[in-house]
């Protein structure tokens, strides 16, 4: 198989159609279907049923592509930094994180930058946290934000930050005329938290343990941002990261503080032993600064604390 039959699937699978692939690729129909007919040859088995113009991925061809992509996007980066090097431009980050920290903390750290180290090409994905270690250990990205747990080889943790938990609520709510919200009247709500149960939603579950003799009515999602958006049409009290709830502010909500800590534990990873340009350097030390001048009662810990750490979020 060659790169513009990859490009070609991929291309076929994000279209919808082999008529349009073939405009996004700036090619003919019959050239896409000739490399897609032949890629198909090449693996042993169909990648599309037909019918007529239109076409259907079959599930093969869907266990296909989450590979593909990962490695056009490993030409791209390629192909890319090349063009760096030519340039001799050391301008450039690639960054990865959580949702709650790719748009709640790196976009702030990275005004935050010197003029000088401010880079001349960013990219920014969000991803879960899985996919966020995955990301870095395979070095094709420069830094990863990600909660714990970070236990796997091959990370060089910088530091690891700890935030509480807080409550946003719509701004009409009459819970609103509270300043911090005690957990026995927020166990008598319905709350909406992340549905992870082996990160952020083990320590809210935790918290409330013993508050009550039932546990609170929750609703599930799997990002912060959703979970506001949820409780500023009225469903209910979110308990989120305070980077989503202080960075990335929505209209008609409010955030409100919890008097139960419940921790919100993150660690700033790369790849292990790699490189670091002056930007990358520069850019854990301006992470750091940003988490503590955006979130009340930010604490940062040493990457040795890792596991103690750990021991407070699961020991029973």
């Amino acid at each position: 198989m060659d790169l513009r039959q990859l490009e070609a699937f991929a291309a076929v699978m994000s279209a919808g159609s082999v008529t349009a692939a073939g405009k996004m690729l700036g090619r003919s129909q019959p050239s896409v279907t000739r490399m897609i007919q032949e890629l198909e040859q090449e693996l042993g088995f169909a990648l599309f049923e037909r019918s007529g113009p239109k076409v259907s991925p079959t599930q093969k061809a869907f266990m296909m592509y989450a590979e593909v992509e990962s490695a056009l996007l490993g030409i791209r980066n390629i192909r890319q930094r090349a063009e760096h090097i030519a340039l001799d431009e050391n301008r450039h980050v690639k960054l990865v994180g959580i949702p709650a920290l790719a748009a709640g903390l790196l976009p702030a750290a990275l005004a935050r930058l010197p003029q000088a180290l401010r880079p001349y090409d960013i990219q920014l994905h969000s991803m879960s946290p899985e996919n966020v270690v995955q990301a870095v250990l395979s070095k094709t990205v420069d830094l990863g934000a990600v909660s714990l747990p970070l236990e796997h080889r091959g990370l060089d943790i910088h530091w690891i930050g700890e935030a509480p938990c807080v409550a946003v609520l719509a701004a009409d709510s009459p819970l609103a005329a509270h300043n911090t919200l005690s957990m026995a009247l927020l166990a008598e709500q319905t709350l909406i938290s992340m549905s992870n149960p082996y990160r952020f939603r083990r320590r809210i579950d935790k918290a409330f343990q013993g508050a009550r003799d039932t546990p609170p009515h929750m609703l599930d999602t799997n990002t912060s941002l959703i979970a506001m958006q949820m409780a500023r049409a009225g469903l209910g009290v979110a308990l989120v990261d305070p980077f989503t709830a202080h960075g990335v502010p929505v209209e008609g909500l409010v955030v409100r503080a919890i008097d139960c800590h419940i921790p919100f534990f993150f660690g700033l990873i790369s790849a292990y032993a790699s490189p670091r340009s002056e930007v990358t350097q520069a850019l854990i030390e301006a992470l750091g600064e940003t988490a503590r001048a955006l979130v009340p009662g930010m604490v940062m810990h040493a990457s040795g604390q890792h596991d103690a750490l750990l021991q407070s979020i699961y020991a029973e």
